[in-house]
């Protein structure tokens, strides 16, 4: 399945201009043969906007997700995006899939808050694993800092998650968990995985892009710089099938050793 990776901050605190964003990077995606676009965490509405954060939270059913699901079907391919969503008076971080036919499948609830910022705007999620079919693939959802735990990418691993998509808000000077941790992740858990980055200034944080697309050998599919970018890559399934028969991490796994860890 060919995945375009949008690298992008849009218009922090525009719904409407995030969106046209989106818009037009998804005819750019599927100009491009791509089935799956992947945008940014917190990309709907802006990631340090303070206490809007709350004003500009939606249902996870809310009028965007229902704007997006039209982009999503008019240009035939699923779109995966950060936002924060409002269920009640809480306030999450979240990601949704949305497929090419303008379908909810999957929302997830970023579990492992960031920093004083974060964790004074939202609650944390209490489901760390979320998946969806698509395109033949099983795909994962997870968040940015959420990734730099090993326990919830292996996690992932087990329950047979093909590509694990990451919207992400990662900054200065965190750049090694772009360039070194992913494709290590991808590596040790035999899956690709889609870390799909902010760029540029935002309030206090500069964000640094270099989003990538790494595969299960670890190497980088495809990666952007540091400006403003779409890059697409494939997501290989013979690849995945012969580099899980070639690499045993997880038949290896001697579980019985590991009760120490919970």
């Amino acid at each position: 399945m060919r995945t375009a990776l949008l690298q992008s901050s849009g218009l922090p605190g525009s719904v409407g201009e995030n969106l046209k964003v989106l818009d037009a990077a998804a005819g750019r995606a599927a100009a491009a043969g791509a089935g799956l676009l992947t945008a940014p965490e917190m990309f709907l509405t802006g990631y340090a906007i303070g206490d809007d954060i709350g004003r500009l939270a939606e249902p996870a059913d809310g009028d965007s997700a229902e704007a997006i699901a039209d982009i999503a079907s008019r240009h035939g391919l699923a779109i995966a995006y950060g936002y924060p969503e409002r269920d009640g008076e809480t306030v999450f971080n979240s990601a949704q899939l949305i497929s090419a036919e303008g379908d909810r499948l999957a929302n997830y609830r970023k579990t492992h808050l960031f920093g004083d910022a974060e964790r004074g705007h939202f609650t944390p999620g209490e489901q760390s694993l979320v998946q969806a079919r698509l395109g033949g693939l099983t795909v994962g959802l997870m968040i940015c800092y959420d990734i730099e735990f090993p326990e919830n990418a292996r996690a992932h691993a087990l329950a047979g998650t093909d590509l694990l998509v990451v919207p992400t808000a990662n900054m200065h000077p965190f750049q090694f968990v772009a360039e070194s941790m992913v494709p290590v992740r991808a590596w040790e858990n035999q899956m690709y995985v889609a870390y799909v980055n902010r760029v540029g200034p935002e309030g206090e944080f500069e964000f640094f892009g270099l989003s990538v697309l790494a595969g299960p050998d670890g190497i980088a599919c495809t990666r952007a710089g540091r400006g403003e970018e779409l890059v697409v890559a494939d997501v290989d399934p013979d690849l995945l099938a012969a580099s899980r028969e070639a690499n045993p991490y997880l038949r290896d796994r001697r579980p019985g050793l590991y009760r120490a860890l919970v």
